[in-house]
């Protein structure tokens, strides 16, 4: 390891430095989690590329020059990407907030202590990396921002909990998600409903700046899951549960939605409520009952320890059992209000729901998901 010791500065200066780096971060994280909606959106991709931008130029203001040709690569990265060079992908999206996590945990240490360390072998490895991606190589792409962020945190390898059963019993999934949530071959009732619930949670979804998407990213995956599965959950119940299973978070007090720190038992039963809520708008829908059983259950876990009705395993139906590991891993990798939770990278995240302790997650679902995601995030 090197330690870097900065120039003497104010320290109103370095606070600022922080305060804007902190603010361009969140931003990032922001625009990263519309990317994953919108990958092709020139205006998010500009926007990303700008933030990291300001900050390489922020740190050479200071001369924190250690973080400079890092940060120069994932910029150049990002450059390729806002001219339409290469594609935006979720290796990426980890690749640009691991780095960012080095600037912030580098610029902190320099505030508190004077001094910061930092692996300089690390660092050089990792660019060498990032500079094999050129537009002329788009097929190598996603296994080179795989290694570079694995280089920055080895324990996001997913691939020692992917299924290990026969390949003579499982094709290999289609490795990419839908656009949307919303199955094909619908009746055109079947549609059209789908399409209104959606519809309608755009709006809700507008109620919380940390919401935006969540909608159309569990649907997705979700599809995606049960299909590895070999779809034993109807596509049509299950898409309906994803869009309208939090509905009645959006009729909590605001002030409990984005309360940082712990709540009392009082605003905790009241959140609990939500179930209650978000069911009750299917409850005179019949040809959607299923759905509504799922938004019922999506928070019950095997131990019996969840909410309304305390199930147990078999009393859980799979699309619950489904929905609430894919509820919690996009609540792991999207900032949430009412925690002080870091949003983790995907690979991170996948690792974190699997250390989670045994009763939680059903073992059947727990694997389909695991499968699903060794795919979509090692392919």
């Amino acid at each position: 390891m090197q330690q870097f010791t900065h120039e003497d500065l104010d320290d109103d200066i370095l606070t600022d430095l922080l305060e804007e780096i902190n603010e361009l971060y969140e931003a990032s994280e922001q625009t990263l989690i519309e990317l994953e909606i919108k990958p092709t959106d020139k205006e998010l991709q500009r926007a990303l590329f700008r933030s990291i931008h300001t900050i390489k130029g922020d740190l050479g203001l200071v001369n924190f020059t250690p973080m400079i040709p890092l940060l120069q690569h994932v910029e150049d990265l990002l450059d390729y990407l806002r001219k339409g060079q290469i594609e935006y992908t979720s290796n990426m999206s980890d690749l640009v907030l691991l780095s960012m996590d080095r600037v912030k945990i580098f610029v902190e240490s320099c505030i508190q202590n004077g001094k910061a360390e930092y692996d300089a072998s690390l660092f050089n490895l990792l660019i060498l990396q990032i500079s094999k991606i050129s537009p002329t190589n788009g097929a190598e792409h996603e296994k080179i921002l795989s290694e570079a962020v694995l280089l920055l945190d080895p324990s996001l390898d997913v691939r020692a909990f992917a299924n290990t059963e026969s390949a003579e019993n499982h094709r290999p999934p289609p490795s990419n998600l839908a656009t949307t949530g919303i199955p094909k071959h619908l009746t055109e009732q079947k549609r059209g409903d789908i399409l209104f619930f959606r519809e309608l949670m755009k709006p809700i979804e507008k109620r919380s700046s940390y919401w935006l998407g969540r909608g159309d990213r569990i649907a997705k995956l979700a599809a995606y899951v049960n299909k590895v599965a070999g779809m034993p959950i109807d596509e049509d119940q299950l898409a309906v549960a994803c869009y309208m299973h939090d509905f009645g978070m959006a009729f909590m007090p605001i002030e409990i939605l984005h309360k940082n720190g712990r709540m009392t038992e009082a605003e905790f039963n009241l959140m609990r409520s939500h179930v209650y809520k978000s069911a009750r708008l299917l409850e005179h829908l019949d040809h959607w009952n299923e759905a509504r059983k799922i938004v019922m259950q999506h928070h019950e876990r095997m131990d019996g320890s969840g909410y309304p009705l305390g199930l147990k395993e078999v009393d859980i139906c799979d699309g619950a059992k489904l929905l609430g590991i894919l509820d919690t891993f996009n609540a792991i990798t999207h900032t949430r209000a009412h925690t002080a939770q870091a949003v983790h990278p995907k690979k991170r995240a996948v690792i974190e729901i699997n250390r989670i302790k045994d009763g939680q997650f059903c073992p059947k679902w727990l694997g389909m998901f695991n499968r699903a995601m060794a795919v979509l995030l090692t392919k």
